[in-house]
């Protein structure tokens, strides 16, 4: 490698280093001389008024409900929103994430102006009426809600991109790292990307501008904040060997000197495959910020990357077991790491240069660099981690002269109140009521006693001041912060997901399983003459078939509805009759004349042509058998299933009609939809209703499975139309390009790849919200309507 590139990053760490050394020094000063406690108890005793709770014997006719936990999202908002305290409770988050985040003075009229606003965006948005009394609270971040904001913003294609990117994520995460922390890092800077784009965008930006430097926000947030889960986290998770955290750091440290991310050569270590996945996604998001990039900012954006990277290598190497680390070594990594990453924000975005965000950053990240090591210190004693709390606690009885990490945290709150904003008193308002709450927080999570047993070890020099912030943290109300709502629902709201998809994975293979069991047909043991229906049927049933249908049809009646399922089982073997007598009848040469289907070949293939239709007339026959075989069900009822069976079948046969007499034409979206409709969405609306209707489900309920049904059928079919044309055939079980080759048109053909997929996610929306009008959280239908879009075959 070129000596004078490691020469000037070098140069350039050694500065950032003396720069942070003196800031520290300065800190150190204030703390030795305690003039952070004069100065902080004169701004908490003016704080204090408008943060004491009053009660008088009003209170008591008070309507305003007790207030209810923050775990309980919705309840929370509404009792905020209530009691008049959601205005407030919004400013100050925004204004916490304008002073962190975006670097901004809050004395200033622009930034007010621009809170303001973005308040009542907010606000608006989380006092919006349900429509009925019934209906589910929708999701906190959902995927629906994400695409409907990209739609409005004009970026559909780039938020496609980036949820199919979030999945990919979330599936390569080793198990030894934290995956909800991680993909929570992951989104949360994709947003404050974004935010800070916005922020350099006004009322006056043309839509067409404003969509584009959106969709680059989400492209950059993503390349940038992909290092915290495939750098930081990867490293500090302990899930690669000692050998290949050498070779993965030194592979980081060569990309960030020459711009340029190397080979990953010959892996040493058992982690080959996700490694070889994260140096694909790194590479790519690494080039695509350097190619955004221009001289000036990709200079700056190397420089501040190899200061953050250095200052956390030197952090993660550290040992708890030597006693003998400095002050300046334990404090100026901190400095360094805290505000190069949100310096490195700024240089990812091109923004303008600004002497004073830079100023206030770097002043600034080291609070929150101690609240976050604070929270995380129990954690990390038992990981045993290096932060300045976790070395004060091991050595504070020995080492006299180690600077109490928590009395630092005044030192700087203190410091940036009256140095950095200038005694602003909104600035002291926002600062102090995020402090208060970080404490609060810790005693709900830690419990009392073992809140007082950790207050004990960093009570600070000045028993008054302590007492003082114990007394904040006991009385004080109206200190919480939206942000850390968010970010508690979301780690909730992806562990949940992950559950729920790990069970919806789980039941299919299960119920996929039980399906295939009492598919086979058994055969008569004596004919007069040699018949091969029941062999070619069974060949037919016994192909790699997803089973959407009938599994979908086991989860309604048994899980949703409590019917018994030996009772389902007719229905279930009828399901998957039907459907594979359809695809039998679509493969003939008269139709579609396919060549393989689930992987092998076609039924007229192995037997004729003649044979195959026979078989799918059989089977036919033989679902129709199985609907009038449901015993446990009164006859009124079966026979109101078996009408309704018919129905659908009588649509599928208009549906391939209207496929087979639309070959060569040039079909309209409108006549594209009622094609789809009656070839596939009415499949899963039967799978969906037939349960339903042996459960006696109300008309309403029916109605919105249907919506529901219409809505994914059509995303499915347009996820098959890509696949036609993107798939692989060894995944798909067929090949690739039939609908070109028999000049079909799709959706595909009729509005392009990348409007085709812009049509499934509406559809994929549609049925998202329909779901929000059933009575029940059906969680299944969700990660259905999830796979429906994601899957590869």
């Amino acid at each position: 490698m070129n000596e004078a590139i490691i020469d000037h990053a070098n140069a350039a760490y050694q500065h950032a280093e003396e720069k942070a050394a003196q800031y520290f020094a300065v800190l150190h000063e204030q703390l030795k001389k305690k003039t952070y406690i004069t100065s902080l108890s004169e701004d908490i005793r003016l704080w204090k008024k408008n943060h004491f709770p009053r009660h008088s014997w009003l209170s008591i006719f008070s309507k305003t409900k007790k207030k209810p936990s923050t775990k309980e999202y919705h309840r929370y908002i509404q009792w905020l929103d209530q009691s008049g305290k959601l205005e407030n409770y919004l400013h100050r988050s925004v204004s916490y994430m304008y002073m962190r985040d975006l670097g901004k003075t809050l004395d200033s009229p622009d930034t007010q102006a621009k809170i303001t606003r973005f308040v009542a965006d907010i606000k608006q948005q989380l006092t919006k009426p349900i429509r009925n009394r019934d209906e589910i609270q929708p999701e906190l971040m959902s995927v629906a809600r994400l695409y409907r904001w990209a739609q409005k913003e004009g970026i559909e294609e780039e938020i496609i991109w980036v949820i199919n990117k979030l999945d990919a994520v979330s599936s390569h995460i080793p198990k030894e790292m934290n995956a909800e922390h991680a993909q929570r890092k992951l989104i949360k800077i994709i947003i404050g990307v974004v935010l800070h784009m916005k922020d350099n965008m006004d009322d006056n930006t043309p839509a067409l501008e404003r969509a584009k430097q959106l969709g680059e926000a989400i492209r950059l947030g993503y390349s940038y904040g992909l290092t915290y889960p495939f750098i930081d986290d990867l490293l500090d998770s302990g899930a690669l060997t000692t050998e290949e955290e050498e070779q993965y750091s030194n592979m980081i440290r060569e990309a960030l000197l020459t711009g340029v991310v190397p080979d990953i050569g010959e892996w040493q270590g058992k982690h080959n495959e996700i490694i070889h996945f994260i140096h694909s996604e790194l590479r790519e998001a690494f080039k695509y910020i350097k190619e955004y990039q221009r001289p000036q900012t990709e200079r700056h954006f190397f420089e501040q990357s190899y200061v953050f990277f250095c200052a956390q290598n030197i952090d993660r190497v550290k040992d708890l077991a030597n006693a003998n680390y400095t002050n300046e070594e334990l404090y100026i990594p901190v400095i360094l790491k805290s505000s190069s990453s949100r310096l490195i924000v700024r240089s990812v975005i091109r923004a303008p240069e600004d002497a004073g965000f830079e100023q206030r950053t770097f002043y600034y990240g080291i609070y929150n660099q101690l609240a976050d090591d604070f929270a995380d210190m129990l954690d990390d004693l038992q990981e045993g981690a290096v932060t300045p709390y976790t070395y004060y606690v091991k050595y504070r009885q020995q080492r006299t002269d180690l600077i109490n990490p928590f009395e630092l945290y005044w030192t700087v709150i203190s410091h940036i109140i009256h140095h950095v904003h200038h005694s602003d008193t909104a600035t002291r308002e926002v600062i102090l009521d995020r402090a208060i709450n970080s404490l609060k927080r810790c005693k709900e999570r830690v419990g009392a006693a073992k809140y007082e047993e950790i207050m004990d070890i960093f009570a600070v020099g000045d028993s008054a001041f302590h007492l003082l912030i114990q007394q904040m943290v006991q009385q004080a109300d109206d200190v919480d912060f939206f942000d850390k709502l968010l970010r508690d629902q979301l780690v909730l709201q992806l562990a949940n997901n992950r559950k729920e998809k790990e069970h919806f994975q789980a039941l299919i293979a299960t119920i996929r399983k039980e399906i295939d069991s009492i598919l086979h047909l058994c055969k008569p043991s004596s004919l007069p003459i040699e018949d091969p229906l029941f062999d070619a049927a069974n060949y037919s049933l016994n192909g790699d078939g997803k089973r959407i249908r009938p599994i979908l049809t086991w989860v309604m009646g048994v899980n949703e509805y409590g019917l018994q399922p030996a009772a389902l089982v007719p229905l279930l073997r009828s399901l998957e009759f039907m459907h594979t007598a359809s695809l039998i009848f679509d493969d003939l040469p008269s139709q579609d004349n396919a060549a393989t289907r689930r992987g092998r070949a076609t039924l007229h293939r192995v037997y004729d042509s003649a044979t195959a239709e026979l078989t799918a007339l059989f089977l036919i026959q033989k679902a129709i058998q199985e609907q009038s075989s449901l015993d446990n069900f009164d006859a009124a009822t079966v026979l109101k299933l078996i009408q309704y069976s018919a129905r659908k079948a009588e649509e599928l046969c208009r549906g391939q009609s209207m496929d087979l007499q639309s070959k060569g034409m040039r079909l309209t979206l409108e006549q594209m939809n009622a094609i789809c409709y009656y070839k596939t969405g009415v499949a899963f609306e039967a799978s969906l209703v037939m349960p339903a209707i042996l459960a006696k489900a109300p008309e309403g309920e029916v109605a919105v499975l249907k919506k529901f049904a219409y809505h994914a059928g059509i995303a499915f079919q347009i996820k098959d139309d890509l696949l036609d044309i993107e798939g692989d055939m060894n995944v798909l079980g067929k090949p690739v390009g039939q609908d070109m080759e028999n000049n079909n048109s799709n959706f595909v053909s009729i509005l392009g790849a990348n409007e085709a997929r812009k049509m499934m996610w509406e559809h994929y929306c549609l049925a998202a919200e329909a779901l929000h009008e059933l009575p029940r959280n059906i969680a299944f239908l969700k990660h259905l309507l999830h796979y429906l879009v994601n899957r590869l075959r």
